[in-house]
C-alpha cells in the first residue's frame, strides 16, 4: 500500500461493511431504497464523467488532464476539484429541496454517495487527506434565516466518516454581497472581492468544502485568502458543478 493512503483503506472498508438501511426513495418513494435512493434512482444521478482536471467544469469529452478555457487562462488557487455530479435533475431539485426547504432526506443519499466517490478518486489522483475541511462560511443572519449551513452539514458528515477535523471559525465572512445568481464569472469576483478574512491558523493541506460550485468564483477567492494565509495544497469538495 502506498505510504498515507492507509487511511482510504479504512474509509473502504467502513463503506462495504456499513449496513444495508432499507426505506423509502426520496425519487420515487420505492420501498427498496438504500440509504435513501433505490438503485434506478441512483442509476438516474448526472455523473460528472468529464470535467476540467482543475475546477471539475464538466466537459463534452473525455481525458485524463484536460482543462477548461477559464482555468488555461486563469488558473485558479485551487489545486483541485473533486465534484461527483453534474447539477442537473435530479441533482438540482434534490439540493434545492434541502437547502432551500431544509428538508435533509433529499441531501442524504448525496452526501453518502460523496463519502463514496473520494475515497477511489483520491487515491486515482494522487491528492492527499487534507488537514483540514473548511466550510464555505455564511453570515450569521442567513444561517439564523435558513437554519442551517449546508456546507457546514456536508463537511461534518464527510469529515466524521473520513476521520477529518472541520472548523467553522478559521475563515468568516465580513460582509453582505448581491445575490450571486445570474451573474457571470468576473462579476462574481468582483463582487465577492474582500468577501472573507482568515482569522485562525490555517494548515498545510485543506479543503474548501460546499454543496454547489457555479462559476467558481467563491472557491476562487476563499481559496486565495487560505493560500494567503499559509495553505500549501487546497481543494474543493462539492456534491454538484453547474454544466457552462
Amino acid at each position: 500500500m502506498i505510504k498515507g493512503l492507509d487511511w482510504l483503506s479504512t474509509l473502504k472498508s467502513i463503506s462495504v461493511n456499513s449496513g444495508n438501511t432499507k426505506g423509502l426513495c426520496v425519487g420515487c418513494l420505492s420501498t427498496n431504497a438504500f440509504r435513501g435512493l433505490c438503485k434506478f434512482c441512483e442509476a438516474d444521478l448526472p455523473v460528472n464523467r468529464w470535467h476540467c482536471h482543475s475546477c471539475a467544469l464538466p466537459l463534452a469529452h473525455s481525458g485524463d488532464r484536460h482543462l477548461c478555457g477559464d482555468c488555461l487562462t486563469s488558473p485558479p488557487p485551487f489545486d483541485r476539484s473533486l465534484i461527483p455530479w453534474r447539477y442537473q435533475y435530479p441533482v438540482d431539485s434534490m439540493i434545492s429541496r434541502y437547502k432551500y426547504s431544509g428538508q435533509r432526506k433529499f441531501a442524504r443519499p448525496l452526501i453518502a454517495g460523496f463519502a463514496d466517490y473520494l475515497a477511489p478518486t483520491l487515491q486515482d489522483c494522487g491528492c492527499s487527506k487534507p488537514d483540514m475541511l473548511i466550510p464555505s462560511p455564511m453570515l450569521p443572519g442567513r444561517r439564523r434565516k435558513r437554519g442551517f449551513n449546508q456546507a457546514r452539514d456536508i463537511a461534518e458528515s464527510l469529515g466524521h466518516t473520513l476521520n477529518i477535523p472541520v472548523r467553522t471559525d478559521v475563515v468568516r465572512r465580513t460582509r453582505k454581497v448581491q445575490a450571486q445568481r445570474g451573474l457571470g464569472r468576473e462579476a462574481r469576483l468582483t463582487n465577492m472581492h474582500g468577501v472573507f478574512e482568515v482569522y485562525k491558523a490555517v494548515p498545510e493541506r485543506v479543503a474548501i468544502v460546499d454543496d454547489v460550485v457555479t462559476t467558481g468564483a467563491t472557491m476562487r477567492i476563499l481559496a486565495s485568502v487560505l493560500r494567503e494565509a499559509g495553505a500549501q495544497e487546497i481543494q474543493v469538495w462539492a456534491l454538484a458543478r453547474t454544466p457552462g
